[in-house]
């Protein structure tokens, strides 16, 4: 791989950290774990460090933010950011922070040689056009979804979105790609070469989403040491997505009225009044005019949805499963060439997908991981609670009464699925490592 080098990382994963060190001390290196992001800066202020694996998000610290301190003791050091939500913005943040590489979670551990590797050998600019082929690769699957043929009104509302800065609001069910079409307008704007910053309002605490929407001033706040953005700065000049809308509180909507009505925004705890030069798009699953004058004020609605956009679900546009499964196969295998069988096409087509395309995309993903010596079946992985849809059904025990290896799968794919497919966070959820993970989806393959 490469020669002896000390490695930090930085991570509270522990089985991650874990699984990585075995790896890394097999081939010779000196490998040294943090869970915390005070922990790192303290082992990097003690000893050199060569190249530090660098989670995003800590439970005391956000990665980026940890960059300059990490540099300030070793300016040698390559730091290679590590996350389960890769980003294109996510990626330009963190080289401009210092990093030297991203890897987005799950990885196999020899594209992590590889990039140790290049850490020794590649130019940093190398790495920001890497970052630029990423966007690029975004931007194509955008066009591959949005383009399907249900979708022919949300991509013309999307051109006329992207040609103004008029606030948006895109709704539709969970999993039908809210933001991919929130990233579609982005790209089909002026403002494409600018920031994208997505930020999701169900996921933050009460006591810290003002501070995320609008920054803070060093001291506002016990905690707050320092400075910060809140995200309006940080998606100055290009695109600021609200997701989960419906979920924030209301005395914050009414503040988030005041912003897009003034178009200025003040950091808590700061005097000075800084310009909004972000596009806002909004984007929930809930039904918002059933809230209004409830949980969701009126007026921020109607200025939410200047242009309103909803996606329909995927059972109401099945004839969009054929053309997406081909894409989704075609970039989950490397290009290689994938088609279902008629009768597996149609069984995936008569199945109503509650999650919609990221179920199928998840139930694609799986099939390819634990079917890859067989025809891929993908029906047969798909979790059925009610066994009400059709398509291949479960097999239970005499009486109707499933055996526990079959409760026990269906837990698995289920937590699988709600996790995204990552296979580092259900096996941390679920209890069990991550060899036990990967053995037992192996074991749930075609018989």
């Amino acid at each position: 791989m490469i020669n002896p080098r000390r490695i930090l990382i930085v991570d509270d994963d522990k089985l991650f950290c874990d699984v990585v060190s075995d790896y890394l001390g097999a081939d010779g290196m000196e490998v040294i774990t943090s869970h915390t992001g005070s922990d790192g800066i303290a082992a990097c202020s003690s000893q050199r460090i060569d190249i530090v694996l660098l989670d995003q998000n800590l439970p005391d610290a956000e990665g980026h933010t940890l960059c300059s301190s990490i540099l300030g003791s070793n300016d040698q050091t390559k730091i290679i950011f590590i996350t389960a939500h890769p980003s294109f913005e996510g990626a330009v943040k963190a080289i401009k922070a210092g990093a030297y590489d991203y890897l987005s979670k799950p990885f196999e551990l020899e594209e992590l040689s590889l990039a140790l590797s290049q850490a020794v050998q590649t130019q940093d600019l190398e790495r920001i056009a890497q970052v630029e082929a990423y966007r690029t690769g975004k931007e194509r699957e955008e066009a591959v979804i949005i383009g399907a043929k249900g979708l022919t009104e949300v991509s013309r509302l999307a051109d006329l979105a992207a040609a103004s800065t008029a606030p948006v609001l895109i709704t539709g069910e969970t999993g039908t790609g809210k933001n991919v079409v929130a990233r579609a307008i982005h790209y089909r704007s002026p403002a494409k070469g600018a920031a994208f910053i997505s930020v999701n309002c169900a996921a933050l605490p009460d006591n810290l989403i003002e501070s995320e929407l609008f920054g803070h001033e060093k001291g506002a706040f016990t905690g707050a040491t320092a400075s910060k953005k809140g995200v309006f700065e940080m998606a100055e000049g290009g695109t600021l997505l609200l997701d989960e809308i419906g979920a924030m509180p209301l005395h914050l909507q009414t503040k988030l009225l005041g912003v897009l009505e003034d178009r200025q925004v003040r950091r808590l705890g700061g005097s000075t009044v800084l310009p909004v030069g972000a596009r806002i798009v909004a984007a929930t699953n809930s039904d918002l005019e059933k809230a209004l004058g409830k949980t969701f004020r009126s007026d921020l609605y109607y200025r939410l949805s200047v242009v309103h956009i909803h996606i329909p679900p995927l059972r109401e546009r099945r004839e969009d499963i054929p053309e997406l499964c081909e894409y989704l196969l075609r970039k989950m295998t490397a290009g290689r060439e994938i088609r279902l069988s008629r009768e597996e096409m149609d069984s995936l087509m008569r199945y109503d997908w509650p999650g919609n395309v990221r179920e199928l995309r998840n139930i694609l993903e799986r099939a390819c991981i634990v079917q890859e010596h067989g025809s891929l079946r993908p029906s047969g992985l798909i979790f059925r609670g009610d066994r009400s849809n059709h398509g291949a059904a479960t097999t239970s025990a005499p009486g109707g009464i499933q055996t526990l290896e079959q409760i026990e799968k269906e837990h698995i794919c289920r937590a699988l699925s709600s996790l995204s497919g990552n296979h580092t966070a259900t096996a941390r959820a679920l209890g069990i490592s991550l060899s036990t993970l990967k053995r037992k989806l192996k074991g749930y393959g075609p018989k």
